[in-house]
């Protein structure tokens, strides 16, 4: 049962992330009008943003429903009271990320009230995060190649290890500032090695080194917004006793809340915020839509398998830990750069193919320790309870 659980989710995070990050690049190029006149580009990040946190929401709270233990109540099934004597919460297993970080539980002296109004701004906090470093990934995809997208969004390793010193004085092995070393080699050696014109170069040849450096700075923008993502998710890990169901639900109802929000509030013209010139988000958005219908099927594409494609990563961490998890995740973003280069005919550079493979290899490092460091502490558990039971 254990193989074809594991099988499942390997199966369930490949075909839907596969197909997301199709979408996802499908509708960061220019889409027909219906009276076949013009081509233009959807500029409506935060509106992709609303779909896919507004799916995720239902489908968190789908999962957490049916698995719910019969006479539970409600705000505990929610994550918002204390669960430590309900052996239900699954934090066990739930939490492997945290520690596998190497972060331990805190107890808890808080009364309910206190403890659930940081827990859910901590939510809130993480929404924000997501909510602000979102439109900078989809700008970014305007001024580099989506290969390039996808390599530079598996090295998180890098803003996420920048931002728990920042935020949190954490510190971290040497075997990860190598690691870090070699990611940021690749991805250097990949951009410039490229010949590819990014979608704002293409007209001025001219222009494509700056169009790089405004994609890449972007794409920089997005990834220390994602770190500081991360690092929050892992502290609400180690102060409370939540699942990722939860986490998952509690985020993308708030992202949800935020976006909407966001998108009917007339906003000027604010660069990779709020790219339109008048009218809401929303608005203009609708208006998209109506006037170029084949951005639906990509939209829904993108936000259906988004939804579905978290469901099985926190199915996968509940039940196999955050290294099984990571190894998947690794493999899963090779995969979705040759699927980009096969479907969308990119040109990569053996420059390029080199730097792809640095980068691969010092994420495969990582995975490499981190699966060395479990097994030597499941060897020294298991001398630990042979010396008990000889005892």
């Amino acid at each position: 049962m254990s193989y074809l659980r594991l099988a499942i989710c390997v199966v369930g995070v490949y075909s839907m992330f596969l197909l997301w990050a199709i979408a996802q690049e499908r509708l960061s190029v220019p889409f027909q009008s219906i009276d076949g006149k013009s081509f233009d580009k959807f500029h409506s990040p935060l509106f992709l943003g609303t779909c896919q946190s507004f799916l995720s929401c239902l489908s968190a709270l789908g999962y957490i429903l049916l698995r719910r233990p019969s006479g539970q109540k409600l705000p505990q099934t929610l994550g918002l009271l204390d669960g430590s004597n309900s052996a239900t919460n699954g934090t066990a297993t739930a939490n492997g990320s945290a520690k596998t970080n190497g972060h331990a539980h805190h107890g808890h002296t808080q009364d309910p009230a206190s403890r659930n109004k940081s827990l859910l701004l901590r939510y809130f906090q993480c929404a924000v995060f997501i909510t602000s470093a979102a439109p900078f990934g989809f700008a970014a995809l305007s001024y580099i190649t989506y290969p390039a997208m996808v390599l530079g969004k598996s090295c998180k390793l890098v803003p996420v290890m920048l931002m728990n010193v920042v935020l949190y004085r954490r510190k971290f092995a040497a075997h990860k500032y190598l690691v870090v070393a070699m990611v940021t080699l690749g991805i250097t050696m990949f951009m410039g090695f490229g010949k590819e014109k990014p979608s704002k170069a293409a007209k001025n040849a001219d222009l494509s080194a700056y169009t790089q450096l405004i994609g890449i700075s972007y794409l920089l923008i997005n990834l220390l917004i994602d770190g500081a993502t991360n690092s929050t998710q892992d502290e609400i890990f180690a102060r409370y006793r939540v699942t990722g169901q939860q986490m998952m639900f509690w985020i993308n109802l708030f992202s949800t809340v935020l976006t909407s929000l966001i998108s009917v509030l007339p906003l000027p013209y604010i660069p990779v915020i709020h790219p339109s010139a008048s009218g809401t988000e929303l608005q203009g958005a609708l208006e998209f839509i109506r006037t170029h219908p084949s951005v639906i099927v990509p939209l829904a594409q993108f936000a259906l398998t988004g939804a579905l494609g978290q469901l099985f990563i926190f199915e996968t961490l509940q039940h196999f830990g955050s290294l099984t998890l990571v190894t998947i995740t690794l493999t899963r973003k090779l995969f979705t750069m040759l699927l980009s280069v096969v479907v969308y005919n990119h040109k990569l550079t053996p420059g390029q193919w080199l730097g792809a493979a640095v980068v691969f290899a010092g994420i495969s490092v990582e995975a490499w320790v981190k699966r060395k460091d479990v097994h030597a502490k499941r060897v020294i558990q298991e001398k630990e309870k042979a010396r008990i039971k000889t005892l």
